[in-house]
């Protein structure tokens, strides 16, 4: 494994993290995440990422759960602040209320003392930005989270966020945590540059587009038993995927692999780390042997030639704009 610093910060995190959405505490159980947390370790993994919000607490339960045996020092461990954990007017955002009762119910969930890195995981238009710095300061100061982070956040808020806490002498955020894929490319734009000159690394999720740049489907085929595409419960996002001259794409994705003889996932995770403003690429698993494929595409390099491929093939759905 292959470790990177989250932007400007000190701290490193393996280039290959995992995470829990629709995975731990959801379609998995909990001995597959006890499997899956152990592989993860032995590849040399030591990034975890979660959210309040990932099926109401259970994600963080279930991560929290299989972290247990490890020593907290050896592990980098966030989670998320934002979306609605109960019915009433405060159970959700990003208030001052809010962060400081999330904060608490997640240490809780997670079963440990402080979150390594804690994410806003949207932008809260109901708050002011000063008001929720100050908040995460103040976690900081109490040693409850080590550094703040946000998670798809514009680039005018990104700059926003970077004035106020330089103004203001507050710790400064570290991270952000955007979607990023061959198709899904949109942080390239002004991001990845807005987010460099504020001192932040991405640290990025469903860099294999929620399982379709494995290359398990195929044009004009169902999708297999047993995969998410076929499960009614979790495939929402992935169903936008689901069009033939995407899976062409892919298709003409994973000959290219097997020419330079890798994985599809391996050369798309490879594509993603290409960029050195990407700290790390979080990808989901439930079985280990996933986990032991896609930690091997650190060690992969793609050429310019190899990269002008991929560009080209992409080029053919560059219009492509999947749901979110």
């Amino acid at each position: 494994m292959k470790y990177r610093r989250v932007g400007s910060s000190g701290i490193k995190v393996s280039e290959i993290g995992l995470g829990s959405w629709l995975t731990y505490g959801t379609a998995a159980e909990q001995q597959a995440a006890d499997a899956c947390i152990d592989k993860a370790f032995e590849c040399g993994i030591n990034f975890f990422d979660t959210a309040n919000a990932y099926n109401r607490g259970e994600g963080e339960k279930a991560l929290g759960a299989a972290l247990r045996s490890y020593k907290r020092s050896d592990y980098v461990l966030s989670t998320k602040v934002f979306f609605p954990m109960g019915e009433g007017p405060n159970d959700r955002g990003l208030s001052r209320k809010a962060i400081m009762e999330q904060c608490e119910a997640s240490l809780t969930r997670l079963g440990t003392d402080y979150i390594d890195i804690y994410f806003c995981h949207r932008y809260d238009d109901e708050t002011p930005t000063e008001e929720t710095l100050r908040a995460l300061d103040d976690l900081t100061a109490q040693g409850k989270i080590l550094y703040a982070a946000i998670s798809e956040w514009s680039p005018a808020q990104i700059t926003e966020a970077a004035v106020i806490s330089k103004q203001l002498n507050l710790r400064p955020l570290i991270a952000n945590q955007p979607i990023y894929n061959m198709f899904e490319r949109y942080i390239e734009e002004e991001v990845l540059s807005v987010s460099e000159q504020a001192g932040m690394g991405q640290i990025v999720f469903s860099p294999l587009a929620q399982g379709i740049l494995t290359g398990k489907y195929k044009p004009g085929a169902k999708p297999p038993a047993g995969t998410r595409a076929a499960n009614e419960a979790v495939n929402g996002v992935i169903r936008s995927y689901l069009r033939d001259d995407v899976l062409e794409v892919v298709y003409q994705l994973d000959g290219l692999a097997n020419e330079l003889g890798v994985k599809l996932s391996q050369l798309a995770l490879a594509w993603t780390l290409r960029l050195p403003g990407i700290s790390s690429a979080l990808i989901g698993a439930s079985r280990p042997e996933q986990i032991v494929e896609n930690a091997k595409s650190v060690d992969i390099e793609l050429d310019s030639t190899t990269l002008a491929r991929i560009d080209q093939i992409l080029a053919q759905v560059k219009d492509f704009a999947p749901m979110r």
